[in-house]
């Protein structure tokens, strides 16, 4: 029997996270929820008072100092959750932030409503008065929003369901990552191996073919039995989104989740059009892969394992940590030092454990640590998690030190970016090292991987969306078996003829949990694309190339993020840096085929 996962009681404090920065302890965060619920038993002071610049500065401020106390509240909570989602103390200090949250989600809720109900002249003179001007971007993203904000009283009532209208994501999660279990599988010599979310993918990357068919079948026998209740969840959050759009006068559940962010949706239908356009590529991939691994059929269990046997480097923690400091040492040794910071004051919670939250991601607020989430295996892909995760937090940590709290969340749009140039420079700089053949078909795999992964199959995951919106808004139903054709239909146009579509493939996309924040997943394609120019650049070291990045990675959300990725040097206005990635992606298969002739 494989080794299996300790209790979260047994892990070593040096690979967990400190999140002191945030509490010192349980008992701090709980002796903080007096003081907040306090401050949001103020906020409805301000009603009927917001119709000058000096009160709505006086309100603004108020409540960026709540906003920081609140977010340290919730993250506080929602990290410990992370750490043990069976711990059922963890669930009730969650629910009860995300309680506090609805509540202040209440309570402010008549604001912007308020202000947007003033007279255009005297609304225009406060937004451009000295008053606001910390808040002008604010004030101006507000009054984008204009046509879209209700009456004081009905969007205290949409405040009022906040709790309730997150709640098909949080059963998604929890049906996943608490209730759902897999049944343990065999390799080829008999052994018994544990299945869970953690280490699904790295079994999928086993050389050992029977293991990888075992444990995809057992895993999405497991998804298949509660396929019915994953699309009914999926099915309230569409519902959820549609019906706010409707009743805030968009056009669509798309077009609301866009326009805060001020891209418009040329931009993402251009993603989905450029990327068919190089589908050719991908059928390619998808060929060579069959060929390199000697297969008579390629099966989606086959798409994940190394392409030369053999390959797979396994790394300690340790040396992951210096691989991720020599990649980013192009952008200077002050992002160098942040980085063994990161490491020293342990921003990074790295090892699996039972009842851990799956996957990776940065979390954290202005005041605290940027904070990494990790199940560090051993991988090179565990590696490039760091790196990616990594970039992530020096993105906020140089926003938040550089931009005053009001301007310091990024957005979703360009989160990725900083991410995935981590990813890139640490490929590059592997690669730069490497001659050995198989060793460099291992890097070049993992780096059409990230093409495969984040720009192709995450461009399908934004058609499979953009489709289940669209079929919604159409009123037709939204059923496990409607999603099942919907994305197995999809799963033929992207991967093509050469891979063999198993019947377990339908229901991938209950495991997705990117569905549950609408219109997300985009981001991803987008992002990917826009850091290959960007760490190009930074590579060819392009005149100024680091100097616009560090200054796009210190913006924040003080700009819209299509301007601020033009600060940088990419512009989305058109198909290019779409179509300018994808080239490289070709470059790559290129390099694969002149590398095979090697061996």
């Amino acid at each position: 029997m494989a080794e299996t996962m300790k209790e979260r009681k047994d892990m070593d404090p040096q690979y967990m996270w400190d999140l002191s920065t945030l509490f010192k302890n349980d008992e701090e965060w709980n002796n903080a929820l007096p003081e907040l619920n306090e401050m949001i038993k103020k906020l409805p002071e301000y009603q009927g008072k917001l119709n000058n610049a000096k009160t709505i500065r006086e309100f603004f401020d108020f409540d960026t100092h709540l906003g920081r106390k609140l977010s340290d509240f919730y993250c506080y909570a929602s990290l410990r959750n992370c750490e043990d989602t069976r711990d059922s103390d963890a669930q009730a200090m969650e629910a009860k932030a995300y309680q506090v949250y609805t509540a202040y989600a209440t309570a402010i809720s008549f604001a912007e409503p308020e202000i947007l109900s003033l007279d255009e002249d005297v609304l225009e003179s406060i937004v451009h008065s000295e008053d606001l001007k910390p808040y002008a971007f604010n004030m101006q993203k507000l009054l984008d929003q204009k046509p879209h904000v209700l009456s004081a009283k009905e969007e205290a009532l949409l405040a009022a369901f906040t709790e309730t209208l997150g709640a098909p994501s949080k059963i998604s999660e929890s049906l996943q990552d608490a209730d759902m279990t897999f049944e343990s599988v065999t390799d080829s010599n008999g052994e018994v191996h544990e299945l869970n979310q953690s280490n699904y993918i790295l079994l999928q990357m086993s050389e050992d073919r029977t293991l990888r068919l075992n444990a995809f079948k057992s895993f999405y026998k497991g998804f298949k039995q509660h396929i019915n209740t994953f699309a009914s969840t999926y099915n309230a959050c569409i519902k959820e989104a549609v019906a706010e759009a409707q009743v805030r006068y968009y056009e669509s559940s798309r077009a609301m989740s866009m326009a805060y962010e001020h891209v418009p949706g040329v931009v993402y239908d251009s993603l989905v059009d450029t990327v068919r356009k190089f589908m050719p590529e991908m059928y390619r991939y998808v060929r060579l892969r069959k060929q390199m691994l000697g297969l008579d059929e390629l099966h989606y269990y086959d798409v994940y394992t190394p392409l030369i046997a053999g390959s797979s480097k396994s790394y300690t923690y340790e040396e992951a940590q210096q691989m991720v400091l020599d990649a980013v040492t192009p952008l200077g040794e002050d992002y160098v030092n942040r980085v063994k910071q990161a490491y020293k004051d342990r921003w990074i919670d790295v090892y699996p454990n039972n009842g851990k939250r799956g996957g990776a991601f940065s979390s954290g607020t202005y005041d605290s640590n940027p904070y990494i989430l990790t199940s560090f295996t051993g991988t090179l892909d565990s590696v490039s998690t760091i790196a990616h995760e990594m970039g992530h937090s020096q993105h906020t940590w140089l926003s938040n030190h550089t931009q005053t709290p009001q301007n310091a969340d990024y957005t979703l749009f360009v989160a990725e970016v900083a991410s995935t140039v981590n990813e890139n420079l640490l490929i590059e700089q592997l690669l730069q090292k490497t001659t050995e053949p198989k060793e460099r078909l291992a890097l070049l795999n993992h780096y059409l991987e990230g093409f495969k992964g984040t720009v192709y199959r995450q461009t399908m995951f934004a058609e499979f969306e953009r489709d289940a919106h669209a079929m919604a808004e159409r009123g037709e139903a939204i059923t496990a078996a409607s999603m099942n054709t919907l994305y197995k239909n999809l799963i033929k146009d992207y991967f093509g003829e050469d891979l063999v579509i198993d019947d377990e493939v339908q229901y991938e996309w209950a495991r997705i949990p990117h569905f549950y924040r609408p219109f997300y997943v985009y981001k991803y394609a987008t992002s990917y694309c826009a850091a290959v120019a960007l760490s190009e650049a930074i590579l060819n070291n392009e005149e100024g190339a680091v100097k616009k990045y560090l200054e796009f990675l210190s913006m924040g959300g003080s700009a819209y993020p299509l301007d601020e990725l033009k600060h940088a040097g990419v512009d989305f206005s058109t198909p290019e840096p779409v179509s300018r990635a994808l080239t490289k992606f070709s470059q790559i298969l290129d390099d694969v085929e002149e590398t095979l002739k090697k061996l």
